[in-house]
């Protein structure tokens, strides 16, 4: 029902392939171990994205690293090829003196151009665990005809390289000047693979993860251009969640109820609206998620952004939303970072992609004002309420009631005034942070480890950096 990404397909049939006894044992599901041993991670074992610390106990002890790069200090060090770091209220990376050029032939309009480039590398970010899986996300100002280029590289734990991965061509814009940002798919090693957005080690039972990796930013414009993309941050989270189908509880850690003022918008009555977009409103969960968070902070595009609109369509936002986060090679609109960087494009956001542990870590980003995009894959068995079953879907957290159960703004609604739904704490806790499932066929399935979207101010509050903090987010 929600699932609008084809491409994410393909880390099920990987899943499938590499957990045969699993499949064939699919009718002892609702016995299988709350932990199993660690296999392929999250990012091989998951589907369609479409997507703790504190209280009484924590649900996940599993690790996660993120780390990002956004302050003047930041950009002094690591590596620049004809970047300079720009100090002030917003510090970044821009082009000061191209290093060189290079031709680009976009796939998805067949136009080859020329382009100036510079670039900044990151230092060397050396994981206090070693890794299975790795996202990263960014926040950048691309005037028409720029674009950015993010790259990992990365090392293995028996010290060779991986190679240099492209996890994203994006670009603000989609005028005629403009490349079409998008993902890079056929990247891999006899290691590693990445998937539309993801980095994941094929099979973590053969020894070699990802024990270190560096982040390169590329700038590009067009030759004599003094226009510049601006990076305001780069980071990126890695992870090693051992393969589970459920999770344990964790105990309610707020005092009484706690709800936001997330505006409240429903993906379902864009249905058949700009099919060029990922088939329409019925797949644009992510970008129906971003807009709920990117307005409850006051931020959004304005009527102009929206004449391009039908006028006659409820919410225009959300279409404007689901255009500028849609990436042409997966055909969708559920790429995590090329949303939380659609969001960073309002003046003043931040967007990160991370992972958090249990509801605790979510309860503490509440508490602090911060809403919490989700990704998870479901039956509506599973997830009582919900009246759907999707392989991968986005929603919004908004708050807890008195007994700690969630209170989302979900998207699959028929109309904006259903979206606010609660479902129950230990079954929504078990759909977003597990990595495997049994699906309505008996076959494996996977879920997203606990991936979220957190959007919040370039200048957060101090209770908001403390909140952000506690789940690794500097």
């Amino acid at each position: 029902m929600t699932s609008n990404a084809p491409r994410r397909a393909v880390l099920t049939a990987a899943l499938a392939a590499a957990a045969g006894v699993a499949a064939s044992n699919a009718q002892t599901a609702s016995a299988a171990p709350a932990a199993a041993p660690a296999g392929t991670g999250t990012a091989a074992g998951r589907a369609a994205h479409s997507g703790g610390k504190g209280g009484a106990a924590a649900a996940d002890p599993a690790p996660v690293d993120y780390h990002g790069w956004s302050t003047y200090p930041d950009w002094l060090f690591g590596e620049h090829q004809g970047t300079l770091p720009v100090p002030g209220s917003r510090p970044g990376v821009r082009i000061v003196r191209p290093a060189g050029t290079s031709d680009y032939t976009d796939p998805h309009t067949g136009k080859t151009a020329t382009y100036e480039y510079a670039s900044w590398t990151s230092p060397a970010r050396k994981l206090p665990h070693p890794a299975t899986e790795l996202v990263s996300s960014w926040n950048a100002q691309t005037p028409a005809g720029t674009w950015i280029q993010v790259e990992l590289l990365g090392t293995y734990t028996d010290g060779t390289a991986t190679p240099a991965y492209v996890m994203g061509r994006w670009t603000s814009g989609d005028s005629d000047e403009d490349i079409r940002r998008t993902s890079v798919d056929d990247q891999g090693d006899d290691t590693s693979s990445i998937y539309t957005d993801t980095f994941s080690i094929d099979d973590a039972t053969a020894g070699k993860l990802l024990a270190s990796y560096r982040l390169r930013v590329t700038l590009y414009r067009k030759p004599g251009s003094h226009d510049t993309p601006t990076v305001w941050r780069v980071g990126a989270f890695a992870s090693n969640i051992p393969d589970r189908y459920t999770v344990p509880a964790s105990v309610p850690s707020l005092k009484g109820a706690v709800e936001l003022p997330v505006p409240r918008y429903s993906q379902d009555i864009h249905k058949g609206q700009y099919p060029q977009y990922d088939n329409g409103g019925e797949a644009w969960c992510s970008p129906t998620s971003s807009t709920m968070c990117i307005e409850y902070w006051g931020r959004g595009p304005t009527a102009a952004d929206l004449a391009w609109v039908d006028p006659s369509y409820t919410d225009p936002q959300v279409d404007q939303g689901a255009r500028y986060t849609y990436d042409y090679q997966y055909e969708g609109c559920g790429n995590w970072p090329f949303n939380a960087a659609y969001a960073a494009t309002y003046k003043d956001m931040q967007g990160v992609v991370t992972q958090l542990h249990s509801l605790n870590d979510a309860e503490r980003l509440i508490k602090a004002g911060i809403p919490v995009i989700t990704s998870q894959s479901f039956l509506a068995s599973e997830l009582d309420g919900s009246n759907y079953s999707t392989s991968g879907h986005l929603m919004c957290m908004v708050g807890f009631t008195a007994e700690g159960d969630v209170i989302m703004n979900d998207p699959a609604s028929e109309s904006d005034d259903a979206v606010r739904n609660v479902y129950k704490r230990a079954q929504f806790e078990t759909v977003w942070l597990r990595t495997k499932r049994i699906t309505a066929t008996g076959s494996v399935g996977s879920g997203s480890g606990g991936v979220v979207y957190l959007y919040f101010p370039a200048k957060p509050s101090p209770g908001q950096k403390r909140a952000l903090a506690s789940v690794g987010v500097v």
